[in-house]
């Protein structure tokens, strides 16, 4: 696909894309951003300042809904089940599930928009099945849901399911089964209070704010910014 002179994805590449959608769509549509925590919040504001926002909370907590045909991106980390999905990599998955069964397909105009992003910044994106849970997964349960066919967890793409909505995820892996974070960080105040884990909580505030940035800035390539751009103001 090719590129602006800033490095972001054509926005008439973009255009043409919408416009032979199966559901066509104003060329100045607005896109919602969704950070689950602050980190991710952060991390979004920092590379797009004028995008439109919001800071959703785990599980979308803090999030008051949009109206229906709207274009929503979940942005931030993500755990990998799958092996040999390293920390850092790109998620950009074609379809999410939940624990129940359902299956969303993620918008594929999107898609494929943050997949080129992502290659013409010299990355290789996973685009393997994306897991909503209801809670961190860790040890066992990681291969459980890798046997299942997803690559990777989070806690809030799913969750759009069935709202009638445009949606995709970008997401950083933070964490992988051969560089697994504890299960006792279900419970932060309590692993706070244990010694052996503070080297973890180290290393994780130090790729945390990396990784959300890496994700936010694939996402700014992906859809483009400045003058004439999809991002409301």
């Amino acid at each position: 696909m090719p590129l602006n002179k800033k490095g972001g994805t054509s926005w008439s590449i973009i255009t043409r894309l919408v416009a032979g959608a199966p559901h066509r769509y104003p060329v100045m549509c607005s896109v919602e951003i969704l950070a689950p925590t602050f980190l991710e919040y952060w991390a979004v504001r920092h590379t797009l300042p004028h995008a439109r926002t919001s800071w959703a909370g785990v599980r979308l907590a803090r999030w008051k809904g949009a109206h229906q045909g709207s274009i929503v991106v979940v942005c931030g980390l993500a755990g990998a089940l799958a092996p040999g999905l390293h920390p850092g990599t790109i998620l950009i998955p074609d379809r999410v599930g939940l624990a129940d069964g359902r299956i969303m397909l993620c918008d594929p105009i999107l898609v494929q928009a943050l997949v080129t992003a992502a290659r013409s910044l010299y990355f290789q994106p996973d685009t393997g099945p994306l897991l909503t849970a209801q809670s961190l997964i860790a040890g066992d349960d990681r291969h459980d849901w890798s046997q299942r066919g997803f690559v990777a967890a989070d806690m809030e793409t799913g969750l759009l399911a069935g709202q009638n909505l445009r949606v995709a995820t970008i997401r950083v892996v933070l964490d992988s089964p051969e560089h697994g974070i504890s299960q006792d960080w279900l419970r932060p105040k309590r692993a706070l209070l244990q010694p052996p884990l503070w080297r973890e909580l180290f290393w994780l505030s130090r790729v945390a704010p990396q990784y959300a940035l890496r994700a936010a800035y694939v996402l700014k390539v992906g859809l483009g910014s400045g003058p004439g751009s999809i991002f409301a103001e």
